[in-house]
């Protein structure tokens, strides 16, 4: 069976080790939206080791600070599905209260439409986030900072 997440890099690659990798994601409506996904093909979260599941959430939380740091969003939210594809990965994704979903989860009924012109900001603020998330990446333990700038 195929999987997105081993046959492509399933964004544009922002930073990279060689355990995960941490991509920019194609969200129509939701620039800055990231994942972090286990470069191996794992199903549950629970099958990595403790050295793993702690570099894996390290990682989030930079990622998380790195988002916080570009995009100013009201809110982060952080999930960790695998429904459609069972592969390790977290969504990172900046919220905001004039988004087409908020308050509701990012894959719930739109509850608006959203000016492109705020889009397009958007956008233009995500350009920023390479640079923010190698920075957070470079605070954390050694074997982290290894990674892909």
């Amino acid at each position: 069976m195929s999987c997105v997440f081993c046959d492509s890099d399933g964004g544009t690659v922002l930073w990279r080790d060689a355990s995960l990798r941490v991509v920019l994601a194609d969200e129509p409506g939701y620039p800055g939206f990231c994942r972090v996904i286990w470069n191996t093909h794992v199903a549950e979260f629970s099958d990595l080791d403790a050295p793993s599941r702690a570099h894996l959430m390290e990682t989030v939380a930079a990622v998380e600070r790195a988002v916080r740091q570009v995009m100013k969003p009201g809110k982060v939210n952080l999930a960790s599905l695998g429904n459609q594809v069972p592969h390790v990965h977290w969504h990172v994704i900046p919220r905001y209260a004039d988004d087409a979903h908020f308050p509701k989860p990012i894959w719930a009924a739109p509850e608006r439409d959203v000016a492109e012109v705020r889009i397009n900001e958007r956008a233009a603020l995500s350009a920023g986030l390479h640079d923010a998330v190698v920075r957070e990446m470079q605070t954390l333990a050694p074997t982290a900072a290894g990674g892909m700038q």
